[in-house]
């Protein structure tokens, strides 16, 4: 009996199938395909912040914080000017759930005041890197900027010697003026009247240790005061606090009418303090 003719093109075709049951065996696995174990991209992205929305500064002060912190608004006679300083000016922003700020003026008989509240809420557009941590580089940096001397000591040393928080005779801690200082709220400045002129609280003379710009322990996650006298005897009092990824800012100065009077540094240090924890425990609220 005659046999059958062996058919070439049937054993490719048999060989090309058992190729494709056992070739994808080997090679590596998709890059979007987890290993075992492994939940993934999302489960190494950082919490987003505490806060998803800032109220609005120009409302976040009652009158009667105003009325301490601006005595000449309750000298206006004007009912409708009275009513205008009251609400203040909303500084410009693009976002008000990322940036609210408010400015107001109030001119006595005595001195001439400004005062600026700033609310910053900080967004970190990195996955590894939380809305909190990077609020704590934003508020760092306006701490540096602040350039705050360092701790006075009891202990003044040895006579004739040198050191950080020393001051010359003409009341001078550091050879490098910080007029800088005044051109942010983080910085000591609530108007552009700061000049490039002015020294740090530290140095104005008279300055008792306890209210020399510093770090405050309770106040937020994290918190400074700068106290800022320029040559034109303008002061200028700043409060910088952290809560969570939000940075508050409030700076408040004051400007005396009458020749040769220095604002009082513990009674503007006293109402900004006060002010601030009245918008710290709102935060927390």
């Amino acid at each position: 009996m005659q046999r059958k003719a062996y058919v070439p093109g049937a054993a490719v075709l048999l060989a090309a199938l058992l190729a494709a049951c056992t070739g994808g065996s080997g090679g590596d696995s998709p890059p979007d395909d987890p290993k075992p174990g492994d939940a993934g991209p999302s489960a190494t992205a950082a919490q987003p912040g505490k806060y998803r929305t800032l109220s609005d500064a120009c409302s976040a002060l009652s009158q009667g914080t105003l009325d301490s912190l601006l005595p000449g608004i309750k000298q206006l006679t004007d009912q409708e000017q009275r009513d205008r300083a009251y609400q203040g000016e909303a500084t410009p922003t693009y976002d008000n759930d990322r940036r609210s700020g408010c400015r107001w003026k109030a001119e006595s008989t005595d001195a001439t005041d400004h005062l600026l509240v700033d609310f910053e809420r900080v967004v970190s557009y990195d996955n590894a890197v939380s809305d909190d941590t990077r609020a704590q580089k934003v508020f760092a940096a306006k701490q540096t900027d602040a350039n705050l001397p360092e701790p006075s000591t009891s202990d003044s040393g040895p006579e004739g010697s040198e050191s950080s928080t020393s001051t010359s005779p003409s009341g001078s801690a550091s050879p490098t003026p910080s007029g800088d200082s005044s051109r942010s709220p983080g910085s000591g400045g609530a108007s552009s009247s700061g000049s490039a002129t002015a020294t740090t609280g530290a140095t104005a003379t008279g300055t008792p240790a306890d209210l020399q710009p510093r770090t405050l322990d309770d106040l937020g996650d994290a918190a400074f005061l700068n106290d800022v006298l320029s040559t034109a005897r303008q002061r200028t009092v700043t409060v910088v606090f952290r809560t969570s990824n939000v940075v508050v800012s409030i700076a408040y100065d004051e400007q005396p009418a009458h020749p040769g009077t220095v604002p009082d540094s513990e009674e503007m240090q006293d109402r900004v303090r006060k002010l601030a924890q009245q918008l710290a425990d709102s935060f927390a609220g």
